[in-house]
């Protein structure tokens, strides 16, 4: 959180509640409205840009400040899952996400409105992907616009919080009982400071917001309850009748709720906002931050004698259809701005709704403009409104519209460009130079590897090339460049979103020499199998060569196991000819090093801070390589940079299984020197300090026989896990007496995990 800048307090009325004054970004006032509220519990996933809702109030919570549970979800459907149970637990329940985020969760949306459980879902807008942008449009939010949940529009940072505080009291009324979206602008409004007011106390927002209704709650015994059964014919029709009554009747609350803010706080707000709309004949309707470059448009005009005007809505559902009647008695032309398409549709979607709208008005002769802008995060500049404007004065003009629906701000750019191929595609046999030879012992019937000399490997071409924009000392592509140089022959990767995925990729530019495909964090491994089953279907068919090999290898990390796990376990159970490679850097790195469940206990991060309360995150490391040696799948390994022997003997390993056998999983501990807070040139120090504690053991199950490749005490190189975590920043606290607890169970569990891979190993049998 932003610290208080200016500590003078406000009241509009004599006796008002005080308010600070403060200049605070859009996310920074989504955490403070969530803790003056006092929600129960926050179900969250990290995703840009609302990642640092939970951040904030997770740092707050760390240092007593904010009293919200969070429970990191493994993903955004799972978050959505954990607020939904949190619902029905009788609590008030909290979210913040955006983009792809919101659609995954999207399916359980429907459920929450159906069985009529409110919560509010702070909507930071952001271009849903593909191709990957993590800036903001509306993409996100017209997707959510028919799942039954209300859906308020904060235009700036003030509006964030405010709408947050009125979405509880709206979405909770007894003739409501829905599901709120507080939607703003991811960047624009979200990581922009503004000017801002807050009260003083939280008590004046929780009196506002008032207790929590307890209705129909599942953890009282003594009342048990039924909730979501299967309907049939007319339940189902009548149960959505129920629900579209509960969203007429919102039409009614949210301005009393409006005017209870106002009185209390000084801020009107009104269903539609108009702005010197009194006499205008022509006007612009736009959604949220492009609204104030708008009105400053609609000021200059004016003064060249324009009656032009603009309206912004803040609420789109319900949507305000008889305030939009009403704003357009007198205009002759309305320009609608969409900052998402309806593909296929001629129109945006605030475009159809606001025609549908003046539609109903047998009088209205307003000619109706849409113009799609600002797609991707490209900003909205006066220039722009201007360009909309004088659409509508040329429909004034020419008594029609001659273009109903285009762009605005596209860039057709130059035709005969052609992208400019970085690298040569390697051949076969540059990728195949014949160093490494696999073969099977005879005595133990498991794979040996024969050729991992130094000197030669460095035949081997890079397959991804220099040029990227990693961060000095990322410890990705020496673990993953080194695992290649086991790999002979054509490579097809997939990479999962994360830090090596966003800065080896940029447009028009690729770090690749061999052919690259991206997938979201959630669904790399089905896809990469979709791939496999085609190839060898062609294959099968005579449309490829059946002597042509491919070797299929998804890379995933920065929690990327966390949210994609049950698509790679899947991928496991079918046994494909690929192979899965996590890079464990321990975070969600590429959105600014929030925990993932792969992060160890006590480490701090940005959603687990460490505070005068927090003490980093609480609860133990998942062991991904375990997973999926009990999916019995034919080769699992796992192997560090700092030996990279044996790293380069797993690659030829697992190449073999991938081919001939089925799925192989290969789990590659990897530094992030600035999320770890370690110096760029000690990333192989530390990851061997992993090791030699025992943290991050060096093994391998082939066929189910479990192999430990280096034991440090066999070696004397033993070291207590203090010994890693002196390395770290992130990790200093622990070294205090006040964490004593906290590491020693940590040493206790990593040499309980140990003592079970080496039993594993002594007894081929386990």
């Amino acid at each position: 959180m932003g610290s208080i800048t200016e500590e003078k307090k406000t009241g509009e009325t004599k006796g008002a509640p005080a308010q600070v004054v403060d200049f605070l970004s859009g996310n920074e006032m989504s955490s403070l409205a969530a803790a003056h509220v006092n929600f129960h519990l926050m179900g969250y996933y990290p995703i840009t840009p609302s990642t640092e809702v939970a951040e904030n109030l997770d740092e707050m919570s760390a240092n007593g400040e904010a009293f919200v549970r969070l429970v990191p979800g493994d993903g955004e459907h799972g978050a959505a899952g954990i607020c939904y149970g949190g619902t029905t637990a009788g609590g008030r329940v909290f979210n913040a996400t955006s983009a792809n985020g919101l659609l995954f969760s999207i399916e359980q949306m429907p459920v929450q409105s159906g069985t009529r459980y409110p919560m509010v879902l702070n909507l930071v807008c952001r271009s849903v992907s593909g191709p990957l942008d993590i800036r903001g449009d509306h993409s996100d939010l017209v997707s959510a616009l028919d799942v039954g949940w209300i859906v308020l529009l904060a235009k700036d940072q003030q509006a964030t919080y405010d709408m947050i505080i009125m979405a509880t009291k709206i979405g909770e009324t007894l003739d409501v009982r829905l599901p709120v979206i507080v939607a703003d602008d991811g960047f624009f409004t979200s990581h922009q400071k503004r000017r801002v007011q807050y009260f003083e106390d939280r008590k004046v927002v929780e009196n506002f917001v008032g207790p929590v209704a307890q209705i129909n709650v599942s953890v009282n015994p003594s009342t048990p309850i039924t909730i979501g059964p299967y309907m049939n014919d007319p339940d189902q029709i009548n149960n959505k009748k129920q629900l579209s009554m509960a969203m007429s009747a919102a039409e009614s609350v949210i301005p009393k709720v409006y005017a209870e803010w106002e009185k209390l706080s000084g801020r009107k707000y009104n269903v539609l906002e108009t702005y010197r709309m009194e006499d205008a004949e022509t006007a612009l309707f736009i959604v949220n931050s492009a609204a104030d470059t708008a009105m400053e448009m609609a000021d200059s005009l004016r003064a060249k004698g324009h009656k032009v005007g603009v309206m912004y809505p803040t609420v789109i559902r319900p949507f305000p259809s008889e305030e939009i009647r009403k704003a357009c008695k007198n205009v002759k032309a309305l320009l609608v701005a969409d900052r998402a398409d309806s593909y296929g549709a001629h129109g945006g979607r605030m475009y159809h709704e606001v025609k549908s709208a003046l539609q109903s008005d047998r009088d209205n002769k307003t000619l109706v403009i849409n113009r799609i802008y600002g797609l991707g995060g490209k900003d909205f500049f006066s220039d722009d409104a201007k360009t909309m404007f004088e659409l509508t004065f040329d429909a004034v003009k020419k008594g029609r519209v001659e273009i109903p629906y285009d762009y605005i701000g596209i860039d057709p750019g130059d035709p005969s460009w052609k992208p400019v191929q970085g690298t040569a595609p390697l051949t076969k046999e540059q990728q195949s130079p014949g160093i490494l030879s696999v073969y099977k012992d005879e005595k133990t019937g498991l794979m040996e590897v024969k050729g991992v000399k130094q000197r030669e490997l460095t035949a081997m071409p890079h397959r991804i090339t220099a040029g990227h924009g990693a961060c000095p000392g990322c410890g990705i592509f020496p673990s993953v460049g080194t695992f290649l140089k086991g790999i002979e022959g054509f490579v097809v990767m997939l990479w999962h979103t994360g830090c090596g995925m966003v800065v080896t990729t940029g447009y028009p530019n690729t770090s690749f020499a061999i052919t690259y495909i991206h997938n979201l964090f959630q669904n790399g491994a089905a896809t990469l199998s979709g791939v496999v089953e085609m190839y060898k279907e062609r294959q099968k068919r005579g449309e490829i060569p059946q002597d042509q090999e491919i070797t299929f290898v998804m890379v995933t990390g920065d929690g990327g196991l966390d949210i994609g796990l049950g698509p790679a376990l899947g991928a496991a159970f079918r046994n494909h000819n690929l192979i899965i490679l996590e890079y464990d850097n321990q975070g969600y790195m590429n959105t600014g090093h929030q925990l993932s469940f792969t992060t160890p206990i006590g480490h701090a991060t940005s959603t687990s801070n460490v505070g005068t309360v927090g003490r980093g995150k609480t609860f133990g490391h998942k062991d991904s390589a375990q997973l999926f040696a009990a999916c019995h799948i034919p080769y699992v390994f796992t192997a560090v940079e700092s030996n990279y022997k044996d790293l380069i003997r797993k690659a030829a390993k697992a190449q073999h299984y991938a081919r001939t056998e089925g799925m192989v999983f290969g789990k590659l501990f990897s530094d992030c020197p600035l999320n770890w807070r370690h110096a760029d040139n000690t990333g192989q120090e530390v990851v061997q300090a992993a090791v030699d504690c025992n943290f991050f053991p060096l093994y391998e199950v082939e066929k189910g026989k479990t192999i430990l490749n280096y034991d440090p005490e066999a070696k004397g190189k033993k070291v207590p896990v203090t010994e890693w975590l002196k390395t770290m920043g992130k990790t200093k606290h622990l070294l205090s007496p006040k964490f004593k607890d906290i590491v020693d169970g940590f040493q206790k569990e990593v040499d309980r995990r140990f003592a079970r891979i080496k039993a594993m190993s002594e007894h081929p049998t386990l």
